[in-house]
């Protein structure tokens, strides 16, 4: 096995500097494959799971992972559309990767959608078995009552079975509108929207903010940055990687 050196996958991953890379090693904070690992200079390979404070690093140069932020009215597709609507493709031309989008966001919602050409981890993410949390700060027509966010976090029955929200707190109101922010794993289409309007409470405007650990921060629409070191490390292990 020739490999690279430890420090340097650390390091290259984001974990930290190499020489706090090698702090970290020293201190028996890292493991390869279970093992931990306190030598210095450890030669390690692309097939091998490292993981820091049990969180897994990866360092395969080809993998990549980027949170973008999606302007409400764009499809979520890397493919250009036939009716020339405006889709992913236009915000991530300059990358030369062959990405694919990590579940949708329908057209009029904006927000955070992660993108990645790592098939395992797109694939878990996407899984229901997985139970992938996702927030989203929804504007809603009235005045949302503590009834209707019980309704919401107990269950309401839709067409296509019963949806409900892991959890949802009331950010502000007024007569005409209120601002609400709900956590949940299901992936079904527009569950959001359908779950509001069921307790009456139709969206105006809806927003992803967070897929698992990954943040929409400060995030504009339209643009993207790159998921890497223990942001990356975390969603992996959220999902069993």
């Amino acid at each position: 096995m020739i490999g690279e050196r430890l420090q340097k996958v650390m390091a290259h991953a984001g974990v930290a500097s190499r020489r706090a890379c090698e702090e970290l090693i020293s201190d028996g904070r890292v493991t390869v494959d279970g093992a931990v690992v306190t030598r210095l200079g450890t030669r390690v390979t692309e097939d091998q799971v490292i993981r820091v404070d049990g969180e897994r690093i990866t360092f395969d140069p080809e993998k990549i992972t980027i949170a973008l932020h999606k302007p409400a009215g764009v499809l979520s597709s890397m493919e250009e559309s036939t009716e020339k609507r405006p889709t992913l493709l236009a915000f991530l031309e300059d990358r030369p990767e062959r990405l694919h989008h990590v579940g949708r966001l329908d057209q009029e919602t904006e927000g955070l959608i992660l993108l990645s050409n790592d098939g395992e981890l797109t694939h878990r993410l996407t899984h229901p078995s997985y139970e992938v949390p996702k927030t989203y700060v929804a504007t809603v027509e009235g005045q949302v009552s503590k009834g209707a966010i019980k309704r919401v976090v107990t269950g309401v029955e839709l067409e296509d079975g019963v949806a409900k929200a892991d959890e949802m707190k009331l950010l502000e109101f007024g007569p005409k509108l209120s601002l609400v922010r709900l956590t949940l794993h299901s992936g079904k289409n527009r569950i959001v929207r359908r779950l509001l309007a069921e307790v009456g409470h139709p969206v105006q405007r809806l927003v992803r903010t967070d897929i698992a650990n990954i943040t929409l921060g400060r995030l504009t629409p339209g643009q993207y940055r790159i998921v890497g070191g223990s942001e990356l490390g975390a969603l992996m292990n959220s999902v069993g990687l």
